[in-house]
């Protein structure tokens, strides 16, 4: 409920001031009406101006992070059953407002509700707050509502957040395990470099004696990450915050993201995820009723990749004019061969939705692999390399050992 500010007239025409709880200014006014006023100015209270119905706001700040990804995930799931039991949509946000587990949660889907209430239909009431519910959604819901299959778009919806979950999830292993790993390693080795290997050698200076090399480098870069440690560190940092600033800018960020596709592995590992977002919801828009055209433009937006992007771009041009889907994919020469061959396979059957779902899981499991892949090799390699660098330290400590030893007998 907000609070809304009236004037109205009574039943002897005197100007009434007040303060009245409702979902809505229709509901206010509605009220009013039945306590026999006739309103003549309604309006939402100081603290509510900037409010939907719920209560709450609309703004960039408000609107992020109310539901996450996978909150609005379950959110979808439950809409989707309760509909598809016969249940109202009124009803259905009603119930899933009194479950909702917090406050913000419920101020939304009871402002979601006030909205439909009045007669707004579910898209437009879910654009009201684009940084929860995006294009791709609200699209699917508006699809949903146009064809009388709410129900079945929500369910489609449901599946596929809840597979773009799973894909982020695989993308963000690929990148966490051997960043943590790596970071792990190399703080081992700083540690023995800056405080075990110096007491170490240190017994060898009275000794006389010229250290063998490895022992003198190892000496040197104890030294070095001793005295200039902390400077690199911040360079280092700097560096980093340097380029992410540098990808905020469009030209920069397109050259990097186009010089991605080239590396060797990484290229193909970027390939096959934006192919399987791009495939997997160009399907779920089609299979929705919503034309190819609109499909691409909004699937172009769920792709991270800001070359493939403008690639896109250039397939919506081509299918514009008129070229089949398959021929644009060909033409563009940044799509795997296999997704040109079933896409033309769905557009001559009619199947393109079916054929669009196996291209997305054919890519999903490439993607998959590759990560297991590299996360595989990955962890020997790191062991191989913490072993030379133990074996190193070792053999500089024990080399000059040696070499005083043989000293001493003579």
């Amino acid at each position: 409920m907000a609070s809304f500010k009236y004037q109205a007239l009574d039943k002897q025409g005197k100007l009434v001031k007040g303060v009245i709880e409702a979902e809505s200014e229709r509901h206010a006014r509605q009220l009013l009406r039945d306590q026999a006023l006739f309103p003549r100015k309604v309006q939402a209270g100081a603290a509510e101006k900037e409010q939907p119905a719920g209560g709450f706001k609309r703004g960039k700040k408000s609107a992020a992070g109310l539901l996450s990804h996978d909150q609005k995930t379950l959110f979808t799931r439950q809409l989707a059953t309760l509909v598809s039991a016969g249940l109202p949509l009124e009803s259905a946000l009603e119930t899933l407002a009194r479950q909702a587990e917090t406050d913000k949660q419920r101020s939304l889907i009871q402002g979601v509700r006030s909205s439909v209430r009045e007669g707004h239909n579910l898209a437009a009431t879910l654009r009201s707050w684009p940084k929860t519910f995006d294009n791709l959604y609200c699209a699917l819901v508006a699809a949903g509502e146009k064809a009388g299959r709410l129900d079945q778009v929500l369910m489609r919806l449901a599946d596929y957040l809840e597979t773009s979950q799973k894909q982020r999830q695989k993308a963000r292993m690929a990148m966490v395990y051997p960043l943590v790993l790596t970071f792990v390693s190399l703080g081992i080795v700083i540690a023995l470099m800056s405080f075990v290997v110096p007491r170490i050698v240190s017994q060898f200076d009275h000794a006389g004696q010229t250290l063998p090399a490895i022992t003198r480098g190892l000496i040197w870069l104890s030294d070095a990450i001793r005295d200039w440690g902390v400077a690199a560190a911040v360079v280092m940092v700097l560096v980093v915050i340097g380029l992410r600033f540098l990808l905020t800018k469009p030209a920069i960020k397109l050259k990097w993201h186009g010089k991605q596709l080239s590396l060797p592995m990484l290229g193909r590992l970027v390939k096959a995820l934006n192919t399987a977002r791009l495939a997997r919801t160009v399907a779920i828009l089609t299979a929705s009723g919503i034309p190819l055209l609109d499909a691409l433009q909004v699937a172009r937006n769920t792709l991270n990749n800001v070359f493939l992007q403008q690639v896109v771009d250039g397939l919506i041009d081509q299918v514009r004019e008129g070229v089949s889907l398959n021929r644009a994919l060909e033409q563009s020469g940044h799509f795997p061969p296999m997704m040109t061959y079933m896409v033309a396979s769905g557009e001559g059957s009619g199947e393109l939705d079916q054929m669009l779902v196996r291209v997305a899981d054919l890519q999903d499991n490439e993607f998959q692999q590759k990560v297991d892949l590299v996360l595989t090799l990955f962890e020997p390699l790191m062991i191989l390399f913490m072993g030379g660098v133990v074996l190193t330290i070792v053999l500089a400590i024990l080399l000059p050992i040696m070499q005083l030893n043989d000293v001493l007998k003579i």
